[in-house]
């Protein structure tokens, strides 16, 4: 049986107002990935971890604030899914909203630091973080698919395709099983699962798998799950974020290879392996996505802050998102300098939210052209 939300823990007049509070933590939280980068790996992408101190922050401060964008994607789909408007209407909407400021810092990236042969097929190095526009669009275009589906969907249903979709984040550990007890498969070094292979990357789980899974929870805590009370909250978030950080944090560090001291030189291929469990799709990082969702959503606070402070931050996030590194790569160079690695890492994430905020918020008031720089 559907429940109704309670309206007066998430709204106020139009507004979502935990996905406000929501937004800015997410943004907070993807500043502060990017600062721990510097400290994980060097430009060379062969030299891994400075120091052991360096090694223990970042892997621990990365895999705390790591299901940033997952968040974002619940947020979007709590808003927008199933799709309410006529398809065209709706792809309009988005492609003001998403794709044209996305053009612009795009071409921005590009004049800073070059590639320009790059930019018709992808984003340029330096933009790395750019790849989630690019995703965030590819759920937009399924959104009005799935809608009918979605609008008449039981509980039930939804919940098992759920749970078929987080056993599917079981995949990246079972690959990395494959390579340690058989070692690479015949046609290549990724092991193939379940219909893959070097012509067919579609295997049988393929489109239940990935990022359509936060599309799915964000719907399903919107028409299902009701206003939990915190007792109830902190009872469900608290064991899943403890579960789920002791799988992305503890398979991250404690295979840190510190006996060669450091720093580590490896191959990029290290650094991949490394990172199974900080998967956006891993099961660990969804754990602690639905611990983080179940705590933000209890943020009701409507008052004066919210209004002169939250409110505008949460309309300017994804510009917010589009142009901080440009400021965080400045920022951690200037901190680096004078601070241990911790430090750094916490100062230069704040650092560079305020600044980033600050640039995103006047850039969408200026008249007529605000919306399109930053959405």
């Amino acid at each position: 049986m559907n429940t109704e939300i309670n309206m007066r823990n998430v709204e106020n007049g139009s507004r979502v107002v935990f996905l406000d509070w929501l937004r800015i933590i997410a943004c907070f939280m993807v500043m502060l990935v990017h600062t721990c980068e510097p400290f994980y790996f060097d430009a060379d992408g062969n030299t891994f971890f400075q120091s052991k101190d360096a090694a223990f922050w970042a892997s621990w401060l990365d895999s705390l604030v790591h299901c940033c964008v997952p968040l974002f994607v619940m947020a979007s789909s709590y808003l927008l899914f199933p799709v309410t408007r006529p398809t065209g209407e709706f792809f309009r909407r988005r492609l003001v909203r998403i794709f044209v400021p996305y053009v612009v810092w795009l071409c921005v990236y590009t004049a800073v630091w070059g590639e320009w042969a790059r930019l018709p097929f992808n984003f340029p190095f330096a933009g790395g973080h750019l790849w989630f526009v690019y995703m965030l669009m590819g759920l937009y275009l399924l959104m009005p698919l799935l809608s009918p589906w979605a609008e008449k969907a039981s509980e039930r249903e939804v919940r098992g395709w759920l749970l078929l979709w987080l056993a599917t984040t079981l995949f990246p550990f079972i690959r990395r099983f494959w390579l340690a007890r058989f070692g690479a498969p015949e046609f290549g070094p990724t092991p193939f699962l379940w219909g893959e292979a070097p012509w067919n990357r579609f295997g049988a789980f393929y489109y239940v798998s990935g990022f359509f899974g936060y599309m799915l929870l964000g719907f399903y805590f919107r028409k299902f799950v009701p206003s939990l009370g915190w007792r109830r909250t902190l009872s469900l978030a608290l064991p899943l974020w403890v579960v789920g950080m002791a799988i992305v944090w503890g398979f991250f560090y404690f295979r840190i290879p510190d006996a060669q001291g450091y720093p580590i030189l490896r191959p990029y291929a290290f650094a991949m392996d490394l990172e199974t469990s900080w998967e956006f799709c891993g099961f660990g990082i969804a754990l602690m996505t639905v611990a983080y969702f179940l705590l933000i959503r209890k943020l009701d606070f409507s008052g004066g802050f919210y209004r002169r402070v939250v409110r505008p931050l949460s309309e300017a996030s994804y510009g917010t998102y589009l142009l901080h590194m440009l400021i965080l790569v400045p920022v951690v160079g200037c901190f680096r300098q004078h601070l241990p690695p911790a430090a750094t890492m916490i100062a230069a994430a704040v650092a560079t939210y305020v600044l980033a905020s600050a640039a995103g918020v006047v850039l969408r008031r200026i008249p007529f052209v605000g919306r399109f720089i930053v959405g």
